[in-house]
């Protein structure tokens, strides 16, 4: 796995439109003055989850597929799946010995351990969406002192990140499943073992994974055996660039590309900021001071303000990012931006291009 820092400090204007079409051109002050960014997603596979800094102007970029499992660093014992993979998990019903469980007892669960299939019950196995953890649920169940009570889970690998071509404008977020295993996750003193195997293995591996309190998880690749470095510490990121499993009402999860989310658990909050019509909304965020904020609005229990939100990817003139709305950040030191998109592919057309303006209050 790589990790790959940028530094990035650009300037540029802009026109003046409700809707951009994305191929046209008495507080803390922040030690930066703003940027105009383009986040290195990847491309129309985007193959990478992209960790942003605002006040540092700092980009990290890791693969989507270089981890599976994360487990949380606080003082409560929670485990998730990898949102951007597609990955599930459900529980084996009457599993006590990991060695023993074999995939002839798990056809039928496997039918049901899926993401995107179209079937409202879906929703549980994958984790809350909101990402509001630790008090949020997690398809695979808190971690309990006694060993005992601790399930054994078929856990769907989810999907690799697809190879083929992608058709200009369009986006692929899965290639080729990546498989099963059967895992269970016990507590190990003040950290976790994780025991897994592939689902007829009648053995099983184990990593023991210690809690680093200045990140908010620690990461496995189960496909590669080993702990793994993904985000930043917690202090370090405010904004996600990434594939995402969410939800629609009434049809369970769903995949979304050019998702943003933000670092919650780190402590940032985000409101969301639409400005009416007729008005401008390129002016109003040029205009937007310091004093307009309104500390009520920040949300820090849900992720997903910015989402998918910030883009149309079904506009009247094709690919559009909303020119009505922008962003206003609270990130963990309890500095202040305002945000926009202005860009959702290259210049050229392609997808997992993404690119927005910010700038200190």
């Amino acid at each position: 796995m790589k990790k790959i820092l940028f530094s990035l400090f650009l300037s540029a204007s802009f026109i003046l439109q409700s809707c951009i079409n994305d191929n046209e051109d008495a507080v803390a002050v922040p030690p930066v003055q703003g940027s105009i960014v383009d986040a290195h997603v990847g491309g129309a596979t985007e193959p990478n989850q992209v960790w942003y800094d605002l006040s540092k102007k700092e980009e990290v970029l890791t693969k989507r597929t270089d981890w599976d499992l994360a487990f949380y660093s606080g003082n409560d014992f929670k485990v998730i799946l990898n949102s951007s993979i597609m990955m599930a998990a459900g529980k084996i019903a009457g599993a006590t010995n990991i060695d023993a469980v074999t995939e002839s007892s798990l056809a039928a669960l496997k039918d049901e351990v899926q993401v995107a299939n179209f079937n409202a019950a879906n929703v549980a196995f994958i984790d809350d969406v909101k990402g509001d953890f630790p008090s949020g649920y997690t398809a695979i169940e808190g971690i309990a002192v006694n060993d005992a009570e601790n399930g054994i889970y078929l856990v769907n690998l989810g999907k690799e990140i697809y190879n083929g071509s992608v058709p200009l404008g369009s986006v692929a977020t899965g290639g080729e499943n990546r498989g099963w295993m059967k895992v269970q996750v016990i507590r190990a003193g003040a950290g976790y073992t994780v025991k897994y195997a592939e689902l007829n293995s009648t053995t099983h591996k184990e990593l023991t994974v210690t809690k680093n309190v200045a990140y908010n998880y620690s990461f496995v690749s189960l496909k590669n055996n080993k702990e793994v470095f993904i985000q930043p510490e917690k202090k370090n990121w405010d904004l996600c660039f990434t594939v995402f499993t969410n939800t629609i009402t009434g049809a369970g999860s769903y995949v979304y590309a050019d998702f943003v989310n933000n670092n919650n658990m780190g402590g940032v909050g985000v409101y969301e900021v639409i400005v009416p019509s007729p008005a401008s909304g390129i002016e109003a965020y040029n205009n937007f001071k310091v004093e307009n904020i309104i500390q009520s609005k920040f949300i820090y229990n849900d992720h997903r303000i910015i989402g998918s939100n910030w883009r149309n990817p079904v506009g009247t003139n094709g690919l559009e990012v909303f020119g009505d709305r922008f962003y206003v950040i609270k990130d963990a030191d309890g500095y202040f931006f305002k945000l926009r998109f202005t860009r959702i592919t290259n210049t050229s057309g392609e997808r997992g291009f993404p690119q927005f303006e910010y700038a200190p209050l």
